[in-house]
């Protein structure tokens, strides 16, 4: 039998880090990363015959959990039927009706395969709708690896940008304005200074890839007054929330109408989807109809529409996101208790969770993370994966539940991570 620590080392010599994403890599944990070979339900099973309870849930696409058996019954048919066509074909169609049917403020939409595409395509629909090239972002929210959005607060003047990856151009860089979450005062400021050159302000509602940082409504809606009053449109980054918080994300639960939107994850079912979508009258300045071009090989990938399709459906069904949300608050009271005599905060919003030393407000800013969170983390997320759940391997990620977790499962879940605080 190879090993995890095996495949890793043979890894190394073929990939950077040996991984494909970096935080799969497990750094600064200490060990090699787990290699799993098998997913069904809230569970994982590694090359070792381990099974752990997966609160990572691919990172969020697994709203009814590994291989649910309608969605997989689906896939097996369209595997069975066609892997890809380059061309036209009902299934993509049935999908973006059953989205647009729904969601009133989605009227077109473009498929994509991730959501780093549907982000890089929904900005240049709004330079091309409005005519200028700046985009505001908010330190904190995490919009995929295009360029332009990899940078973070710089120096100086207000909103002024710093490229955050090597390999990014001062030009590109500074085309993008950032500033802090839940800061009305600054938000003013820099639509006064760059307001006129701003095509579009993209955020993620829900931020949760730097930790649940759970944003003020009235802030949210600042924004959207904001960036009506200066021509700007409103992109709200739902690849993560979107229909997973709600039927109709974030935007559904917040009553703020977003003039783009973009989507992932979910609408996939397990496989590489992404979408961008929004008001008529912008997407049909998407080519063959408009000026702004966007293709894709692989673009509505049968197997995907099918899959994201029959999750969907299910989820409307089954009232799936009401289960998650009781599934959500269940485990907040099993686990939260014994988090917090270790002066520990479990923080939760619907199906998502997040743990960090207490503080006296909530955390809405990356700078308000207290220190030692990776060591915290570290602790819980090594004796946990010993005992056999879980998490997203890194500090700043949040956990994941799906509609596979049973009450059994929590239970067990539960006392694990309990066990797991007790060398804090």
């Amino acid at each position: 039998m190879t090993t995890s620590k095996e495949f890793f080392e043979r890894a190394k010599n073929v990939s950077p880090g040996g991984v494909h994403s970096p935080v799969r890599s497990f750094a600064g944990l200490g060990r090699e990363p787990v290699f799993f070979k098998k997913a069904q339900g809230a569970k994982l099973t590694s090359v070792e015959d381990k099974e752990y309870i997966d609160f990572c849930q691919s990172f969020g696409p697994l709203v009814l959990g590994h291989r649910d058996p309608e969605v997989e019954a689906e896939v097996h048919e369209m595997i069975s039927t066609a892997w890809s066509f380059g061309a036209c074909e009902p299934y993509s169609l049935e999908l973006a009706e059953w989205i647009t049917s729904r969601i009133p403020w989605v009227e077109k939409l473009r498929f994509v395969s991730s959501g780093t595409e549907a982000v890089m395509s929904a900005l240049r629909v709004a330079r091309a709708v409005t005519g200028k090239e700046k985009v505001l972002k908010f330190e904190g929210c995490y919009h995929g690896h295009v360029d332009s959005l990899l940078v973070k607060a710089g120096s100086g003047l207000a909103g002024v940008a710093a490229s955050s990856s090597a390999g990014i151009s001062e030009r590109v860089a500074e085309s993008t304005i950032v500033c802090p979450l839940d800061d009305d005062k600054m938000l003013e400021q820099v639509f006064q200074i760059h307001g006129a050159s701003l095509a579009a302000v993209i955020i993620e509602p829900l931020p949760a890839n730097y930790g649940l940082l759970i944003q003020r409504k009235e802030f949210l809606q600042k924004i959207a007054e904001l960036a009506k009053k200066n021509n700007v449109l409103l992109i709200f980054d739902e690849v993560i929330s979107g229909f997973r918080m709600a039927l109709g994300g974030m935007a559904e639960i917040l009553g703020i109408t977003p003039d783009l939107v973009t989507y992932g994850k979910v609408i996939g079912g397990g496989f590489p989807v992404g979408c961008y979508g929004g008001k008529k009258q912008y997407m049909d300045l998407v080519a063959p109809l408009g000026p702004v071009y966007q293709a894709g090989t692989l673009s509505a990938n049968p197997v995907g529409m099918r899959a994201g399709l029959r999750t969907l459906q299910k989820m409307e069904k089954v009232k799936g996101w009401q289960q998650l949300e009781d599934k959500g608050a269940r485990f907040e009271k099993l686990i939260g208790p014994a988090f917090s005599e270790k002066n520990i905060q479990f923080i939760r919003y619907g199906s998502l969770f997040w743990f960090h030393k207490k503080t006296a407000e909530p955390i809405r800013r990356l700078e308000q993370i207290p220190e030692g969170q990776k060591e915290i983390f570290g602790k819980v997320f090594l004796s946990a994966l010993e005992q056999g759940v879980y998490l997203a391997p890194n500090a700043y990620e949040v956990g994941f539940l799906s509609l596979a977790h049973t009450d059994a499962i929590l239970d067990e879940a539960a006392r694990v991570l309990t066990a797991s605080l007790k060398g804090l």
